[in-house]
């Protein structure tokens, strides 16, 4: 049949240059937004018979019974029913992507050390790799089915979706370009999303990408258990680091849409499609809490030490998703960027440390010191020591120290969970460059001083310190 397409956006909130869209604002509202006016019913969600002949589909994003803080949900009227399609079929499973991450799985392995990798190549322009091919997994804990654990993909792309979209079963995800921007259609709008912005398309919701920019590379971080949220602020008080007004959500848009099309499923890690023969972005109006959206980091409102000491690296944290576990997180996402290092009397690089974390830093722009390039990614699993060179550390304890802006220039996201992740098959012999940490040999100042030293215990009352060796 013949495509005939019109798309409509009512208009809230200004988008900043270069992007051509426009938002509603905030995070956890129940927003409501329509494309032609008087659509959405009022007073119940459920009429009768709905105007111009619309259907309405409920989405939920958590159990009926949940408490209503947490309960997620979203009606959308739409021109057809989400119910419109043809069988689904199932598809190979791609080589580059893993979902079981348990230690039984052959195609998986654990690392005690620091691992880097290098910035991955772009796909050949004689092939076409859109964002859904392009993806491959770096690693991950747990498996989809449990609804307990996470993934952290890469994707490479040079084309667009055209007529695929992808719903994801599994997992909600958080994107971040670090090349390239991504023009992403949803079924509640559009959004545009750039380098140094994050995007969450929560599980259940389709979509469909296609590159303004050319080629695109960028980070994936899934999680299959809970729902990403913003931290608790507790002592810092009403506001500061992410703040809920920042997020931003796409408006109501529809097209009218005859063409083939296809929607990839991910279900347990598995892979489907199912053809229709209409767009699935057909939603005309819709309202609810369980929504898609984005946020520009450089709005990020950092908190640090005025005083002394660092402060835990929890407070750059911009979202975070909860565990089984009371108290303990699943993952959190931080973002590592420009801002004033002031602490007096302090050793100011990270200090050394084993954290229960397993800690991964993913380069958006800008270098560190030379180690970290853009598109790159450095790794410390669960309890391995890292912290400065010894080269660092030598100056750093003598450094004068005066206000400095750090990070000058450079932007990176952080990610933190306590799981223990295994490392796929793409990572560790197919993603290009995978470097271990080389050993450092740090010399022990302390004996240096054994004559002061023992002095001092002398002095004391107690026994002098004898060197041991072979």
């Amino acid at each position: 049949m013949q495509s005939h397409t019109y798309s409509a956006t009512a208009s809230f909130v200004s988008a900043p240059s270069g992007d051509p869209y426009k938002y509603q604002v905030g995070f956890g509202n129940r927003f409501a937004s329509e494309a032609i006016p008087g659509t959405l019913p009022q007073g119940q969600n459920h009429p009768q018979k709905n105007k111009y002949g619309l259907y309405m589909e409920g989405m939920t994003g958590s159990p009926f019974v949940a408490p209503r803080p947490q309960n997620l949900h979203a009606f959308l009227y739409r021109i057809r029913p989400s119910l419109d399609h043809k069988k689904f079929i199932r598809l190979p499973d791609s080589p580059d992507m893993e979902s079981n991450f348990l230690p039984i799985n052959p195609k998986v392995h654990i690392s005690p050390t620091q691992l880097k990798w290098a910035p991955p190549p772009f796909p050949s322009s004689s092939d076409e790799v859109d964002f859904i091919a392009g993806l491959k997994t770096i690693g991950g804990n747990g498996e989809p089915t449990a609804r307990e654990g996470l993934a952290l993909h890469i994707y490479l792309a040079n084309a667009d979706m055209k007529n695929k979209a992808f719903c994801n079963s599994d997992g909600d995800m958080l994107v971040v370009p670090q090349q390239g921007r991504l023009d992403v259609q949803t079924e509640f709008g559009r959004m545009m999303v750039r380098p140094g912005e994050l995007m969450v398309i929560q599980k259940g919701m389709k979509f469909t990408v296609s590159l303004p920019d050319g080629p695109s590379r960028g980070y994936v971080q899934e999680i299959f258990g809970s729902h990403f949220e913003l931290p608790d602020l507790g002592p810092i008080g009403g506001h500061g680091m992410a703040n809920p007004r920042d997020f931003e959500v796409p408006l109501a848009s529809f097209e009218i849409d005859e063409m083939h099309w296809e929607v990839f499923y991910k279900i347990g890690g598995q892979l489907f499609s199912a053809a229709q023969d209409h767009t699935p972005f057909d939603v005309v109006a819709w309202q609810g809490n369980y929504v898609p959206y984005k946020y520009a980091m450089e709005k990020f409102i950092f908190v640090g030490s005025v005083s002394k000491d660092h402060i835990d690296p929890s407070v750059f944290t911009v979202l975070t998703a909860k565990s089984k576990a009371t108290g303990i997180p699943l993952v959190e996402v931080l973002t590592v960027s420009e801002r004033w290092n002031v602490a007096s009397d302090t050793f100011r690089p990270p200090y050394y440390h084993r954290n229960n974390a397993t800690e991964i830093l993913c380069f958006i722009s800008g270098e560190r010191g030379g180690r970290y390039v853009p598109g790159g990614i450095a790794l410390q699993t669960v309890f391995c020591p890292h912290g400065p060179s010894p080269e660092v550390h030598k100056a750093a304890i003598v450094e004068e120290l005066k206000p400095e802006r750090i990070s000058k220039g450079s932007m990176a996201i952080a990610i933190e969970t306590p799981m223990i992740l295994s490392m796929t098959d793409y990572a560790m012999n197919r993603a290009g460059t995978v470097v271990e940490s080389e050993p450092l040999s740090f010399p022990p100042d302390f004996i240096a001083h054994l004559d002061e030293i023992n002095a001092d215990l002398k002095a004391a009352g107690y026994e002098e310190l004898k060197k041991k060796s072979d």
